[in-house]
């Protein structure tokens, strides 16, 4: 029998895993040493409970206000069962410490840093697991965290990725799921034309709005396929079928509910296809896809000679030997190191949280002249509630220019002072949806004239006959930067080396007019462009700004 570091055997983990008896070995490990580290380990893990506060509420808040994320409450209960289920193989494995849980644990908390002051919460709540998966090591070794690994790996699951990567997969997933939708309607020999997110029918147009696009299924079918194809008694080729399938499974589904109302509506109109899809969304959707998950489990299982019940783990049928040797009072060393450095990196994080931030002098935006060349301005306030919903918004303008066409280009840029705490310009692609527009084009392009050289986000935008053109990009400390994954990277290293995060988003919109084309929108949106953002340049600061800066003395504690 081989004897591996970490104190367990390939053959007695395995039978473990598998919940059968193994020979009992004479190790002489005694309860009270598991006891001691089993408590210390949970002393850690309360530390990083108080040090990671930020970063758990903000994963709280996500599952309460985002539909696709709100089954994140149920992964810890999941993880917690996990482990309970596990006790006894846990007590029996707590075997010799590893130093590398407290540099697991440094490196938690050099990325827990990073997080608080680049405002990227995603590397927070990936610490923390991390934090967790070296507390194991440093109390119990490998062996521990082998029986431990999946609990907490499935944590991961609870963590919802950022808002502009949201925004991005909703959209691709609006027009995967158009396609399916109507590919399903042809198969009943409907005429159907496709335009982006519109689906015609001739009589009836349908928009696959964000709510439509599938992400609200996937997230949290991805979760139990994970937990199905970990339970699944099967060879790796199968389980990794399991939990592979279930993102072009529920897209499918997803495709297929549209396709099904397309129908409904072609032949029994538009009041019954809103009864139809009230009915067959939620649960429904999520429901059947459970079931072909499980249809596609149960062929698996018969290809390898089990039933649908024998192919799943039984956790706890028969008591697991005892593999770890008993290692003596100095295998707490590590544990109690990975201790003092949780608390070192808890405070590490106040201190930050508090650390006056250079917040550059600048002209308000009340001074923006109202007439730019031939453009005349007429200013606007944001309604109350929505100025309300963006937190941490200091400065901003709305206005619309009306060129010498009588035609108009409105103008918003919202300033941010600071972005350390998660405040931020929400992108167009997130909010645009929310006012009932559907976006029916994106695209990444350049725009050149002169001295000006400008990356682009160019979106259109349709509401029942009207369309629109929108360009935007964001200007980080004197950045122009189309790119969302750009602007966070170098958030961070500003944040980091010049102690600054802020930043505005700057966005132009134009109505595509009847008596023109869209390439005329696009004329009059690139003439604003060489008037107004010479001007613009003058109240967003650059990184080589002469004024005097100032230092925040309280910063905002607000997070989104």
């Amino acid at each position: 029998m081989a004897r591996l570091k970490g104190g367990f055997s390939i053959l007695n983990f395995r039978t473990l895993e598998q919940g059968h008896a193994a020979p009992v070995e004479s190790t002489g490990i005694l309860q009270p040493n598991a006891t001691r580290a089993g408590l210390l380990a949970l002393v850690g893990a309360l530390i990083a409970f108080v040090g990671f506060a930020g970063a758990l509420s903000d994963l709280v808040t996500r599952w309460s206000q985002q539909e696709e994320y709100s089954h994140g409450f149920l992964i810890p209960v999941v993880s917690i069962w996990l482990l309970w289920r596990k006790r006894e193989a846990l007590r029996v494995n707590i075997g010799r410490p590893s130093w590398l849980g407290p540099i697991v644990i440094l490196f938690a908390a050099l990325l827990h840093v990073v997080g608080e002051l680049s405002a990227i919460f995603i590397l927070s709540q990936l610490a923390f697991v991390f934090v967790l998966a070296g507390l194991a090591l440093a109390a119990g070794g490998y062996s521990l965290l082998r029986v431990a690994f999946v609990p907490l790996f499935f944590l991961l699951f609870a963590i919802p990725l950022p808002y502009f990567v949201d925004a991005t997969l909703t959209f691709r997933l609006q027009l995967i799921s158009s396609e399916l939708g109507a590919f399903f309607v042809r198969l009943f020999h409907i005429p159907v034309y496709l335009d982006g997110n519109i689906i015609d029918l001739g009589n009836y147009k349908l928009l696959v709005t964000e709510a439509c696009s599938g992400l609200r299924y996937i997230y949290p079918f991805l979760s139990l396929g994970f937990l199905a194809a970990y339970l699944f008694r099967a060879p790796s080729w199968q389980r990794a079928t399991v939990f592979l399938s279930t993102i072009p499974l529920t897209i499918v589904m997803n495709g297929f509910r549209i396709g099904v109302v397309g129908v409904t509506v072609n032949y029994w109109g538009i009041k019954a296809a809103d009864e139809f899809l009230h009915f067959f969304e939620g649960w429904i959707v999520f429901i059947a896809c459970g079931g072909v998950l499980l249809i596609e489990i149960y062929i698996l299982a018969r290809m390898s000679g089990k039933s649908l019940f024998e192919a799943f783990y039984n956790f706890g049928v028969t008591e697991p030997s005892p593999l770890a040797p008993q290692i003596g009072s100095a295998s707490f060393v590590p544990l109690a190191v990975s201790l003092v450095v949780l608390c070192a990196a808890g405070i590490s994080v106040f201190g930050i949280s508090g650390r006056p931030e250079l917040i550059p002098d600048r002209p308000r935006f009340v001074e923006y002249p109202e007439r730019i060349g031939a453009w005349r301005g007429r200013s606007a306030l944001m309604e109350p509630d929505v100025e309300r919903s963006l937190i941490g918004l200091n400065d901003y303008i709305l206005s619309d220019y009306r060129g010498a066409d009588a035609k108009d280009v409105n103008l918003y840029v919202a300033y941010y002072a600071s972005q350390r705490k998660g405040e931020s310009p929400h992108s167009p692609v997130v909010c645009i949806p929310g006012g009932g527009w559907q976006i029916v084009k994106f695209e990444r392009t350049n725009y050149a004239n002169g001295d000006i050289k400008l990356p682009l986000n160019r979106v259109t935008i349709e509401k029942n006959s009207t369309k629109q053109i929108v360009y935007y990009w964001f200007n980080e400390r004197g950045r122009k930067i189309a790119n969302e994954y750009l602007a966070k990277w170098y958030l961070l290293t500003d944040a980091i080396l010049m102690n600054r995060t802020d930043g505005a988003l700057v966005r132009l919109t134009t109505q595509v007019y009847g008596d023109e084309t869209e390439h005329d929108a696009d004329m009059r949106l690139q003439a604003f462009i060489r008037d107004a953002v010479p001007t613009l340049s003058d109240y967003l600061p650059s990184d080589t700004n002469t004024r005097v800066q100032s230092v925040q003395s309280e910063p905002n504690s607000n997070r989104l």
